[in-house]
């Protein structure tokens, strides 16, 4: 160890500079890098081993070793091919001139620019430092495609539609029913927000990325990261799974027709591997059409072989799907009014996308593209890009927060995960036009290490979460702004300490979500799955604590969606 401390102040400056985890060099929470690189679903997936002569000597069992642990804790930033996303690529052109030594120090000790200490922080033992330092020099194995044939090997439908209720069969307020992710044990809790009791643990795929609602609001869509579909029927007696596919081997994002006439007849998944997105029958989830997203950046004009796909949301004024694919910074307009002829308009954006969503007309639709520091806003009606906004530091939205500001009208608000600030952008070409589509305020909030930020038509306040705060202080509790006055600054709310949790779990305050009435805010509070955690619910008008909610069955919540609210993108 005494070696590798030296070898640690020997390259310290070359290390900063040359394999930092992020684009910017920004110092960003290891919380961070662990929340989007949870274990991938192709830890587990057969692959060839690939081998490079000039690499360090492995057995194959070594080899399949590291690529678990490579899938496990690296591929959600630097890629399944180690072309680089989130992360630095990490391909044999790079790493084998490194050498094996320089490696382990970078991967023990990790940077300040965000690349996790993995041997100093106890996840990687320095055998593990020494294995993954000599994997990384070698070919990147390729994981299988997965087809038509693949997905409909996958294909089920539990309930088929003539079977299913004519009529809805419960007394749940629908619209008031949340979606609650339960990470980590592959399930979602849908919970009554009328009384605060679970009506059904749902099982679903793996680690659920979002849940979406269709036309109707009669369907659920949640889709998990290992890309298994599960498609929900909240008229039956107790809502549960009526179908199910996977699209891929990882996914993050789902969504359904919305516009009129096509309302519940279309989904679409999109993939992180392979890189495409898949069209499906809107009540079976039957496969119809597979695009693949592989293709050119929008910078250099550069092939890339792995844009995952990101973001998904359903146009209002035409029959489109928008899909965001990460890594090439191209925006997709999908006209599904054909399938079997699909025009597909390609804008180019800025990498990489992420999330986003509409402005309060749900005109435009708001991008973050965040290592650009930018957020891109996309004409629906037009069809074309209207502007890119410089914002602050690695922008990450969720779906953004629409209210109207005193000076300067509508605005779409992000927060970031890079710095404290908050950025404001107009949104109102016609009554506020000398504002629209430019960054109009720049606001304070906690620190870095937000992920979600949230108001409501009926709210007179914006919510900020930071769980990725390396500060417990502030990754346990919540800032609110009066929009009528941000100038005063912000009421911290202690979330975590108002859940009341009996053990010493990390507590994280994850994604605001309004009631259907406006009236409540939900917030998560997400330890590990062994340990305690609950959601609490805060009285909008007063900022006070409202109702915590229990259960040991709640385990790891991380996003929950209000069903009329996502239903109808009121955010």
């Amino acid at each position: 160890m005494k070696t590798m401390r030296l070898t640690a102040i020997t390259f310290a400056a070359m290390l900063l500079t040359s394999l930092s985890v992020t684009a910017a060099d920004e110092k960003k929470d290891p919380g961070d890098v662990k929340y989007h690189a949870a274990p991938s679903a192709l830890a587990d997936v057969p692959m060839v081993q690939s081998t490079n002569p000039k690499a360090p000597p492995m057995t194959v069992a070594e080899f399949d070793t590291a690529r678990k642990i490579y899938f496990e804790r690296c591929a959600g930033c630097h890629g399944v091919l180690r072309k680089g996303a989130t992360g630095k690529p990490l391909t044999p052109d790079i790493t084998l001139g490194k050498g094996t030594d320089y490696l382990k120090v970078f991967i023990a000790y990790g940077s300040p620019a965000g690349m996790p200490n993995w041997q100093t922080s106890g996840d990687f033992t320095e055998a593990q430092v020494d294995l993954m330092a000599r994997y990384i020099q070698h070919e990147p194995p390729v994981p299988p495609e997965f087809g038509m044939e693949d997905m409909r090997k996958t294909w089920k439908v539990i309930v088929p539609p003539e079977q299913r209720p004519k009529k809805k069969m419960n007394n749940y307020n629908i619209d008031n029913i949340f979606s609650t992710t339960l990470r980590d044990t592959g399930e979602v809790a849908l919970i009554d927000g009328d009384t605060k009791k679970i009506i059904n643990i749902v099982k679903t795929g793996y680690a659920v990325h979002i849940s979406r609602v269709s036309a109707s609001g009669r369907y659920l869509f949640v889709i998990g990261r290992d890309a298994k579909i599960n498609m929900i029927d909240l008229w039956m007696e107790k809502p549960d799974n009526v179908a199910e596919v996977r699209v891929g081997l990882e996914a993050r994002s789902v969504d359904t027709s919305k516009y009129k006439g096509y309302e519940d007849k279309l989904a679409i998944a999109g993939s992180y591997w392979p890189p495409q997105f898949t069209i499906m029958k809107g009540d079976t989830l039957e496969p119809l059409k597979i695009v693949s997203t592989r293709g050119n950046t929008v910078d250099k004009q550069e092939y890339h072989p792995e844009p995952r796909v990101a973001s998904i949301v359903a146009s209002h004024f035409k029959p489109e799907f928008v899909v965001n694919v990460k890594e090439t910074g191209q925006t997709l307009l999908v006209d599904y009014s054909n399938v079997d002829a699909l025009k597909i308009t390609t804008i180019g954006t800025a990498r990489f996308l992420h999330d986003g969503g509409f402005d309060s007309t749900k005109r435009y639709f708001m991008v973050a593209a965040n290592q650009s520091n930018k957020i891109a806003a996309v004409d629906m009606k037009d069809g074309k890009l209207t502007a890119l906004i410089d914002v602050g530091k690695i922008p990450h939205p969720g779906r953004g927060a629409n209210f109207v500001h005193p000076k300067f009208g509508p605005v779409w608000s992000t927060g970031h995960l890079g710095d404290e600030t908050i950025s404001l952008i107009g949104t109102d070409p016609i009554n506020h036009k000398q504002y629209a589509f430019k960054q109009v305020a720049s606001i304070k909030g906690q620190g870095g290490g937000a992920l979600f930020i949230k108001s409501h038509p009926k709210s007179q306040h914006l919510y900020s979460d930071t769980p990725l705060n390396p500060d417990p202080k502030i990754s346990q509790s919540v800032a609110v702004f009066d929009i009528k006055n941000l100038d005063k600054g912000y009421t911290v709310l202690p979330i975590a300490e108002w859940a009341g949790l009996k053990d010493d779990g990390a507590k994280r305050v994850v994604q605001p979500e309004f009631n259907r009435a406006g009236d409540e805010v939900w917030f998560a509070v997400w330890s590990a799955k062994n340990k305690e955690s609950a959601l609490v619910v805060v009285d909008d008008k007063t900022l006070k604590l409202k109702a915590v909610i229990k259960d040991p069955r709640l385990i790891t919540p991380t996003g929950h969606f209000n069903i009329h609210n996502t239903q109808h993108d009121v955010y």
